[in-house]
Order: structure tokens, then C-alpha cells, then sequence
């Protein structure tokens, strides 16, 4: 994922929170901030993939 994409959706996902508030519905705001924490988690798991895969190639080249 990379950063823009990463941003956008976190952008998307904080408007969706003040959305939630603007229109006073706790549902559409904990939509909002549980998509945000997968758009962190899944960030997060698909960068240490990147980092592991890294490191074996590194191990092969020795």
C-alpha cells in the first residue's frame, strides 16, 4: 500500500467519524473509526510482509 493510498483511506475514514457526529449517529461514527483501525492493521501487516520478504531475499543472496 502505498502512502497516498494509505492517507486517502484514512482521510475517508476520519470523514466518515465527523459524518457520524454531524448527523448524530454512533453507528456511522464506529464504522468510521473500525475502518480506520483496519486501514492502520492491514498497513501494518502488508509492511512487515514487504520487510520479511526483504530479509529472506537478503538470506538467499549470502
Amino acid at each position: 500500500m502505498n502512502t497516498l493510498t494509505y492517507w486517502l483511506l484514512l482521510a475517508l475514514c476520519v470523514a466518515v467519524e465527523v459524518w457520524g457526529q454531524v448527523i448524530d449517529n454512533q453507528d456511522v461514527t464506529l464504522v468510521g473509526a473500525f475502518a480506520g483501525f483496519g486501514v492502520i492493521a492491514v498497513a501494518r501487516l502488508l509492511y512487515r510482509a514487504d520487510r520479511c520478504e526483504e530479509f529472506a531475499e537478503a538470506g538467499e543472496e549470502r
